[in-house]
């Protein structure tokens, strides 16, 4: 039975696009340090269009990730977008109707180095997850090192269904997150899975009711601000470089990121604060 066309999209939860003369917000991506500075809250700033990737949200989301890189005192981040219904919906196709083939492709790059900076990213990065988060959006959140969600959330990847295939990289990461039947089920119907299923096959590491999110996700980014920023990143760097690569790979992996630690500055503190029953105070790391 061919699939009724008003069904295609509100069984996805889209809505409307904006009308193209709605104002948009002077800053596309906000950016927010609390907890002392240690940590960036960015935040994907267009709730009127579901939080919709234009160009411009891109470019600007390269530039906060490389001040963030940059800014040794920022020890952890964290995504998640204003308004009540998304997280991020994607890849805005209202600004993508008209484009030409040399549109797309210049859009595709700054794109990529959206995805390339964030994977790159020295530091913990956490998605805060709420509402849709699809697509490009969905994207995002699982090229994080972690997701936090609220109850009312939803992950997919509905390219198929406007005749994309997903180019952000789903179909290399949405398999080593969810088991890889699944994967393929939800890139092939473009249908999303709720926050509880995604919890459920190990996605999403907790799940909130919304009003409870942001302060469960920045709870865990402060206790992973008070830990030495050097071991946080050395024991990141490990577990990113080591996947996929044959065991013993893996491990001198991790014993290179082990002995850079176990030299540093934050060690000795560490250890002779726990004998002397005190907070050790662990330097911002040099990069």
């Amino acid at each position: 039975m061919a699939d009724n066309t008003d069904d295609r999209w509100k069984r996805r939860n889209f809505r409307p696009p904006p009308p193209s003369d709605v104002a948009e917000p002077d800053v596309p991506v906000l950016v927010e340090y609390v907890s002392g500075g240690r940590v960036a809250l960015i935040t994907f700033n267009r709730p009127h269009a579901d939080n919709a990737i234009t160009t411009e949200l891109a470019a600007s989301l390269i530039e906060i990730l490389e001040t963030i890189a940059a800014r040794t005192t920022v020890r952890v981040a964290l995504l998640t977008g204003a308004g009540d219904r998304a997280f991020s919906i994607g890849g805005d196709l209202r600004q993508r109707k008209n484009m030409t083939k040399e549109d797309w492709l210049r859009q595709r790059q700054v794109f990529d180095r959206v995805l390339y900076t964030l994977r790159q990213l020295r530091k913990p990065i956490i998605a805060a997850v709420h509402g849709m988060a699809y697509g490009g959006g969905c994207e995002i959140a699982i090229s994080s090192d972690f997701i936090i969600a609220s109850e009312d959330a939803l992950f997919g990847q509905p390219e198929a269904a406007v005749g994309l295939s997903a180019g952000g990289g789903s179909p290399a990461f949405l398999p080593r997150v969810l088991p890889p039947g699944k994967a393929m089920q939800m890139l092939m119907t473009g249908e999303p899975i709720t926050a509880q299923e995604a919890y459920r096959l190990g996605m999403v590491n907790e799940v909130h009711p919304r009003a409870e999110l942001m302060p469960a996700v920045l709870r865990i980014a402060e206790t992973i601000a008070a830990n030495s920023p050097t071991a946080v990143q050395a024991v990141t760097r490990a577990v990113r470089m080591g996947d996929g690569e044959p065991l013993e790979q893996a491990v001198a992996i991790m014993m290179e990121a082990h002995w850079r630690s176990a030299i540093h500055p934050d060690r000795i503190d560490g250890i002779r604060a726990f004998n002397e029953g005190r907070e050790p105070v662990f330097q911002d790391p040099d990069y």
